[in-house]
């Protein structure tokens, strides 16, 4: 029996190669169910493509077959790998864009997907997204068995998404890890982390801006108006009423973000933009 097949890539929306990639799934399984998780990720932004797969993935009915292709090393050493866990399978390339999703789950194999009696002929260097991931999962969907693809390996790499500091006893300090369509900026602060805090009076700084209290929505902060809220992610965003927080306030991945009481703040947190990911 057919399966679902999501798709989530960097490709954007102006040029042929999603739609390739359909093309291809359908040439071998026509019974396969297509869903466009987004297509939207930022160029070579492996950590949002990460975040934004992992953020969908509960969604979806068990034996899913989630195709991810954010891939800045096609062609390179990086491997082209299947993650089968308990609940789904993840195909795409082993650059820390399936772990966040697929480390949820209970891991049942890591497939590198060697064989080439399943790629596309010839195989390109630069398009795996269509030689070799849409044919995998089609093949999957199609009732292959995940072994047959390649051999299977010990592991795969993973992202590591720092953890918010306590820099003293009063405060934490966080940053932005995603920058959604909208402008919004979501942190790596938790909803949880908030509960030390008067939701009310709690100063969220970020730049040379201050916010105070949590809102409970967009509407609650008035047209122009920069808010922050626990997101549908469970995460703190800073985002701007009818507006974009990453255009008015300059910020993107890796600016900082600071939560105190409200006499606690003192001088504003430096401001570090385009930080980095690191990876094990």
């Amino acid at each position: 029996m057919s399966r679902i097949i999501t798709l989530t890539t960097d490709f954007g929306y102006q040029d042929p190669f999603v739609g390739i990639m359909k093309g291809v799934v359908c040439a071998i399984d026509p019974e396969a169910t297509i869903v466009d998780l987004t297509h939207g990720v930022a160029p070579q932004d492996v950590t949002g493509g990460a975040l934004a797969l992992a953020a969908t993935v509960d969604f979806f009915p068990a034996g899913t077959i989630h195709a991810a292709v954010v891939d800045p090393g096609v062609g390179g050493e990086r491997r082209p790998i299947l993650v089968e866990t308990d609940r789904a399978c993840y195909i795409g390339p082993d650059n820390g864009l399936l772990s966040l999703a697929a480390g949820r789950q209970r891991l049942i194999r890591v497939v590198h997907l060697s064989n080439p009696d399943y790629h596309l002929s010839p195989t390109s260097t630069t398009f795996h997204g269509r030689d070799i991931f849409a044919p995998a999962a089609a093949h999957v969907s199609a009732g292959v068995p995940p072994e047959k693809l390649g051999e299977t390996v010990e592991a795969f790499e993973t992202l590591n998404i720092p953890a918010p500091e306590t820099p003293d006893g009063g405060r934490i300090a966080g940053e932005v890890i995603y920058v959604d369509g909208f402008g919004n900026l979501t942190t790596n602060i938790r909803g949880e982390d908030l509960e030390r805090f008067d939701p009310e009076s709690i100063a969220v700084r970020i730049g040379d801006r201050e916010i105070r209290g949590i809102s409970a929505n967009y509407a609650s902060a008035g047209t122009g108006n920069y808010l922050a809220l626990v997101n549908s992610w469970g995460l703190l965003e800073v985002s701007r009423c009818n507006g974009s927080a990453q255009a008015g306030l300059g910020a993107g991945t890796g600016t900082r973000v600071l939560l105190a009481p409200p006499s606690s703040t003192g001088s504003p947190p430096p401001v570090r933009v385009g930080g980095k990911v690191s990876r094990e």
